[in-house]
Formats: C-alpha cells, sequence, structure tokens
C-alpha cells in the first residue's frame, strides 16, 4: 500500500466505525449527546468517502490499493450503520440482509475477476448511486425525525434498496465473464 493521502483516508474511514458504533449504541434517549456524536462521526466517515477518491483522481494516486479497499471501506461503515440501525429498530432485518447480501455478492465478483488475473472492478454508477442512497438513509435514519423528514427518510430507504438491487444486476451482468473461468 501507498502512503498518501487517499488512502490514509480510506484507513480513517475504517478507524471511525468502531467510534460511531461506540457512540451509537451508547446513546440514550433522554440524554442524545451520543447520538449527535454518532451522526457526526458517521457524516465525518461518509465525506472522507468522496474525498478519497477526488484527491486521489486529482493527483493522479489512484492504486489498487484503494480502487479496492475503498469500496470495502465503504461496505463497513454502511453495514455497521444499519445493523446497529436494526438492533435499534429503526431499520428492518430483511431490507439489511438484502443490502449486506448483494455487498458480499459483488464483492465475491470482485475477487474473482482478480484471482483470474483481472483488473480490480471499479464502482460504477450505480454503485454509487447505491452508496449514496444508503448513506442519506442512514443520515435520516440517525436523525430520527418524525412526520414529513420521517417520510423522505422512508423514501430513501425504498430508493437505497432499489438501487442496491438494480446495482447488483448491473455488477453481474457487466462481469459475467468472471463465472465462465
Amino acid at each position: 500500500m501507498k502512503f498518501n493521502l487517499p488512502n490514509i483516508l480510506i484507513i480513517f474511514r475504517i478507524v471511525l466505525i468502531p467510534v460511531f458504533l461506540f457512540f451509537f449504541l451508547n446513546a440514550s434517549p433522554t440524554e442524545n449527546i451520543f447520538q449527535m456524536l454518532a451522526l457526526l462521526v458517521f457524516i465525518v466517515a461518509a465525506v472522507s468517502d468522496f474525498f478519497d477518491g477526488y484527491l486521489a483522481r486529482k493527483w493522479n494516486t489512484v492504486s489498487n490499493f484503494g480502487k479496492l479497499m475503498d469500496p470495502v471501506a465503504d461496505k463497513m461503515l454502511v453495514c455497521s450503520a444499519m445493523i446497529a440501525l436494526v438492533y435499534a429498530r429503526e431499520l428492518s432485518a430483511w431490507i439489511v440482509a438484502v443490502i449486506v447480501c448483494r455487498e458480499i455478492w459483488v464483492t465475491s465478483l470482485r475477487m474473482l475477476a482478480l484471482e483470474q488475473g483481472q483488473e480490480v472492478i471499479a464502482a460504477s454508477m450505480w454503485g454509487k448511486v447505491k452508496t449514496v442512497l444508503q448513506i442519506a438513509m442512514i443520515i435520516g435514519l440517525l436523525i430520527s425525525f418524525g412526520g414529513f423528514l420521517g417520510i423522505v427518510t422512508q423514501i430513501l430507504v425504498y430508493l437505497a434498496l432499489i438501487a442496491t438491487v438494480i446495482s447488483a444486476a448491473e455488477y453481474t451482468i457487466k462481469n459475467r465473464d468472471v463465472f465462465k473461468a
């Protein structure tokens, strides 16, 4: 691994996961400082995802480590947050199961491609849309407002789910040649 800022940001995002989980899982209904800290840590981690890719492209420091570990770090962050939200009864387990299965599936496709000597499968447009919608959904659920924002958050949940399924299909179709070996 090359020690450059984009790769350090990927590692930083992974390190923030247990910090987020500590704050979120120790939040109480009467004292919401931990809930606010969990939200802040999650947002910082999510924003780091944008900057690592942007800086890697801008500074021409794109690496195989970054291409492989950036989506893995995203999956770790998003899946950890969603599992915590299931634990807190803010998100349905079946939705998280579908999303986690997609993440394992696409990661498996990436590993198969690498095993066959192919380039690292880069994130697709639908994969990026899926990630943005999942992050927006999680932020909405972490804020936990009712009323109109609660309806918007529920719409985000289902949009994230739909984008997840579409991106799984897209990755499978685009990379079907990994099954031929």
